[in-house]
């Protein structure tokens, strides 16, 4: 039967392979393809977005800061009692032109000396008697900053002031007169006599939008992109910078707008699809160039690679025949009559001794870490019992049968949760709990000496830990850190990424550094008892990557640091997930 079985034609497995692989590979080139190229094409895109958004909030900053200039310049004016006067004042032509010269000039044309931008600063005043200045032809481009004093009349019929008036506002952002021609906008604020509510006149100052804007260069105008400041209050656009496709489709643009201060603007910029997706074309050839070239590269691997394996498999068939009547087993079923029949046969046997071999070697290894993870919690039990039973019989010597009951009950709550039915993990939520009634416990004895706040997030309350692991940090505040009257304590939970950070921390005496050291370096001392205790449980649930860490300077406090995960295989194990 075995010489018959050896006579079926032998056909090499790593050539029937050859197949599958090919159309495996090719579909793995498709759509890795795919991915990259939406990945890619969504990348530029989120990219380009990015940079146009951020260009927009660097041009609301830039207009936020030009505009704050400008209310500057006009409070410094406002607010001006010299100035104030020098309007109202009402003389002779001479001493009105000294008054011009020495009280109003000067205040007019030192902030356009500081303001780094062409400015129009234009004074409509109501006092007649005061004399004109007249700069440059208001009509034509701001090409220099210039001031003027004009009387309140020019104004007062114009279609601007009249909206100004009826809306009954103390300033406003407009475009009054030329200023839509020029690509202006003006600020207009009134200004009224700080003796009474007499309004004395109006301040106009008047910017270009370009330059309010800053600089251009960070929008790609030339590509099609368009700029715009819109007045939402009228849904109109009162200054435009590129081109827009008037016959295109709506949505074959990205439209990002942003608030600016100016009350009822915003800048809108429109992005077209084709600037955000200029690189496809070019990134899909390369990705198909790039593709089609790994399977080939692929293909010819794969070729080599099955002539060498079916050479190398027809050795492995024989040498396993070596192997049948010793115990190295494993279970594998193939069905066929290529090489792999053999390898089945040969290893399914020795699979078996092996598994149970290691079956024997983990249970052991898990009944070992089991009993000392049982030694370790049942170190902590007894020592905090025989303290509590202690002070309890202290209180009972002295009559406070109050307290004693107090304790009692006490004591009887944090054995119930430390039991926990028998369960290993306790959720945060409980452990915290069990430090409360801790608390409570010492608060019989130590009374209000002793202030204890939490600041856990709320998110982490319901995550499984290993029991006991807050509560030995505690206790030792009472015994070690304590040195004055009273003593804060705060415990704190936060999750990072896979990881929960919990933290005990007291503004005890704290301890000295050759006495941290000492601790860190001999876990055997015997102040560290908790130390080391909680720090060996943790190791021996979670693994060496977690554990605590202690902080401490003398006479300011203490800080222990304790590390763990959020989920692991045991944790799922103990809570029958």
């Amino acid at each position: 039967m075995e010489r018959f079985w050896f006579r079926k034609k032998y056909i090499p497995f790593t050539y029937k392979m050859m197949i599958p692989y090919l159309i495996l590979v090719l579909l793995t080139d498709i759509l890795v393809g795919y991915i990259a190229y939406t990945m890619l094409i969504q990348s530029r895109t989120e990219m380009a977005e990015t940079n146009i958004r951020t260009a927009l909030k660097q041009t609301r900053n830039n207009i936020e800061y030009q505009t704050d200039e400008i209310k500057r310049m006009s409070n410094s004016l406002f607010l001006n009692f010299n100035f104030q006067n020098a309007l109202q004042f009402r003389g002779e032509p001479l001493d009105n032109m000294l008054k011009m010269r020495d009280d109003i000039v000067p205040y007019m044309k030192a902030p356009l000396q500081l303001y780094g931008n062409k400015l129009r600063l234009a004074l409509y005043t109501v006092n007649e008697t005061m004399l004109e200045i007249t700069g440059d032809d208001m009509s034509m481009p701001i090409g220099r900053s210039d001031y003027y004093v004009l009387p309140y009349r020019t104004i007062e019929n114009t279609e601007w002031f009249q909206s100004i008036v009826t809306d009954s506002k103390d300033s406003l952002w407009l475009q009054a007169d030329t200023d839509r021609e020029l690509g202006n906008i003006s600020y207009v604020r009134k200004l009224v006599s700080s003796n009474g509510p007499a309004i004395i006149g109006y301040i106009r100052v008047t910017a270009r939008i370009d330059e309010l804007f800053g600089n251009f260069d960070t929008f790609p105008i030339e590509q099609g992109l368009d700029l715009r400041l819109m007045d939402r209050t009228q849904g109109s656009t009162i200054y435009e910078q590129g081109i827009v496709d008037e016959h295109a489709k709506q949505d074959s643009y990205l439209i990002i707008s942003e608030d600016v201060p100016i009350p009822g603007y915003a800048i809108e910029a429109r992005v077209p699809h084709t600037y955000l997706n200029k690189d496809a074309s070019r990134m899909q050839k390369v990705i198909g160039t790039v593709c089609s070239i790994s399977f080939l590269v692929m293909a010819v691997i794969g070729f080599l690679v099955a002539r060498i394996s079916g050479k190398k498999i027809k050795r492995i068939v024989y040498l396993v025949q070596s192997f049948q009547e010793g115990n190295f087993y494993k279970r594998i079923g193939f069905s066929g009559n290529d090489e792999f029949v053999y390898i089945a046969n040969s290893f399914n046997q020795m699979a078996t001794s092996i598994q149970e071999l290691i079956r024997d070697v983990y249970e052991q290894g898990i009944q070992k870490k089991q009993a000392e993870l049982d030694v370790l919690q049942a170190q902590i039990s007894p020592h905090f019992l025989y303290n509590t039973l202690s002070t309890i019989g202290s209180l009972a010597n002295l009559g406070e049968v109050e307290k004693v009951t107090r304790m009692v009950q006490g004591l009887s709550k944090f054995y119930r949760l430390t039991l926990n039915e028998g369960h290993v993990y306790i959720s945060l939520e409980k452990e915290l709990e069990q430090v409360r009634t801790y608390l409570e416990i010492q608060r019989v004895k130590y009374a209000d000496a002793f202030k204890v706040y939490y600041d856990i997030d709320p998110e982490i309350l319901q995550i499984p830990i290993i029991k006991l692991i807050l509560q030995p940090f505690v206790e030792n505040i009472f015994k070690h850190a304590w040195f004055g009257e009273t003593i804060a304590i705060r415990i704190t939970g936060k999750r990072l990424g896979d990881r929960i950070e919990l933290k005990v921390i007291d503004n005890g005496i704290g301890m000295r550094p050759d006495t941290l050291r000492t601790m860190r370096s001999n876990p055997l001392h015997s102040d560290s008892y908790g130390l080391r205790n909680v720090e060996e449980r943790i190791k021996l649930r979670y693994g060496n990557d977690f554990g605590i860490q202690i902080g401490s300077h003398f006479g300011a406090g203490t800080t222990v640091q304790i590390i763990l995960p959020v989920d692991n295989a045991e944790i799922r194990e103990d809570l029958g997930e």
